[in-house]
């Protein structure tokens, strides 16, 4: 089991506000499918009317949508869904926005119907900071800023959330705006303007980088949110110094089994590494970051006996520098240790040491 804020989950994985979680039932299922906490569809004073399409897969693991929030009444969460939400005994963080105007008037309300957590966000993030510090006097369970990626010092920003009584992070929402076009009509895919936010694994690096920031600053638990498809991607995540996983566009694409699959490959990953657990794990890169962005020399290894003659490592070589012939050779006078090649190798039979 994990702590969150003193709720019990059966998991780290969070299941991050969108599609999937639109209503108590659909909750459920990811819930049942190993998720240990679910965050509804945004819940605002009007429900959203979204237009039409208004999701597209971009990449093979990626997506841009236009989607707003949720479509349902603010009553039917509060009357309905909420409350079979508890009833069901899913661990439930509401999301709550996007104006202070709005979560004054629903955070309490909400409470009362059942959720465990509430999450504020909004599309001005300077909103964030009043809506925490107006929503901590109303109610008495733990409070979540769930952040967009796109904020200069975001760190910073975070501190200010923290001393303004936040109890955790969410980090972060889709990047954007983005969008792509039909070629053959010359039409946006997407309906509405056209614009749309990205979400998926080509989001992660931006996701790790601010998860970093954010934890070199703050010592609230941060749920990394962005980009994770995989239990690899789970351990990066915790690696920069998150301590809950959250996923959204990998059930949306691969369908809800992903859940359990992350989950029990991240296990996997942090036993076969060596750690006894998340903590263990949590952050463990800033020990390793460098304080000069400049040149440090190291030996390339090569394992001829895990080698597949792929030649990778040969045709990525801006500097034609690197040539697999009946051994692997290498032109130090070209070589600028880039080391592309040793991120495209299939088999890690070529690897860098430091020197």
């Amino acid at each position: 089991m994990y702590d969150l804020l003193g709720i019990r989950l059966q998991s780290p994985i969070i299941i991050g506000s969108g599609p999937l979680s639109y209503s108590a039932e659909s909750m459920k299922k990811l819930y049942d499918a190993g998720a240990g906490a679910v965050v509804t569809k945004t819940i605002r004073k009007k429900r959203a009317i979204n237009p039409a399409p208004h999701m597209v897969r971009s990449t093979n693991n990626s997506l841009i949508n236009n989607e707003k929030w949720t479509d349902f009444d603010p009553e039917r969460w509060i009357d309905e869904e909420i409350p079979k939400l508890k009833e069901m005994k899913v661990v439930t963080i509401a999301s709550v926005g996007h104006t202070l105007e709005e979560s004054s008037e629903l955070v309490e309300k909400i409470e009362k119907a059942g959720a465990d957590i509430i999450e504020l966000v909004s599309y001005d993030y300077t909103d964030l900071i009043p809506m925490v510090k107006d929503t901590k006097k109303r109610v008495s369970i733990p409070v979540i800023a769930k952040l967009p990626p796109m904020i200069d010092e975001i760190g910073d920003f975070c501190k200010k959330l923290e001393e303004a009584g936040v109890d955790a992070i969410t980090a972060c929402d889709s990047v954007g705006p983005a969008f792509r076009i039909d070629i053959e009509s010359g039409k946006p895919l997407l309906g509405g303007n056209g614009f749309g936010w990205l979400t998926g694994e080509v989001i992660k690096p931006i996701t790790l980088h601010k998860i970093y920031e954010i934890r070199n600053k703050v010592d609230v638990p941060i749920i990394g949110l962005g980009g994770c498809m995989s239990g690899a991607d789970a351990v990066e995540m915790i690696m920069a110094g998150a301590n809950f996983i959250g996923i959204c566009t990998g059930p949306i694409l691969k369908g809800e089994s992903i859940i359990n699959k992350i989950y029990k490959d991240f296990k996997g990953h942090l036993e076969r590494l060596g750690y006894k657990s998340i903590e263990d794990a949590c952050g463990i890169v800033h020990e390793h970051m460098g304080e000069n962005n400049e040149r440090t020399k190291f030996e390339f290894l090569w394992d001829e006996d895990k080698c597949i003659k792929c030649k990778l490592c040969e045709k990525v070589c801006a500097y034609e520098a690197r040539k697999l012939k009946d051994t692997m050779e290498l032109d130090e006078e070209e070589c600028r240790y880039c080391g592309l090649c040793i991120s495209v190798c299939p088999t890690k039979a070529l690897v860098g040491k430091e020197s």
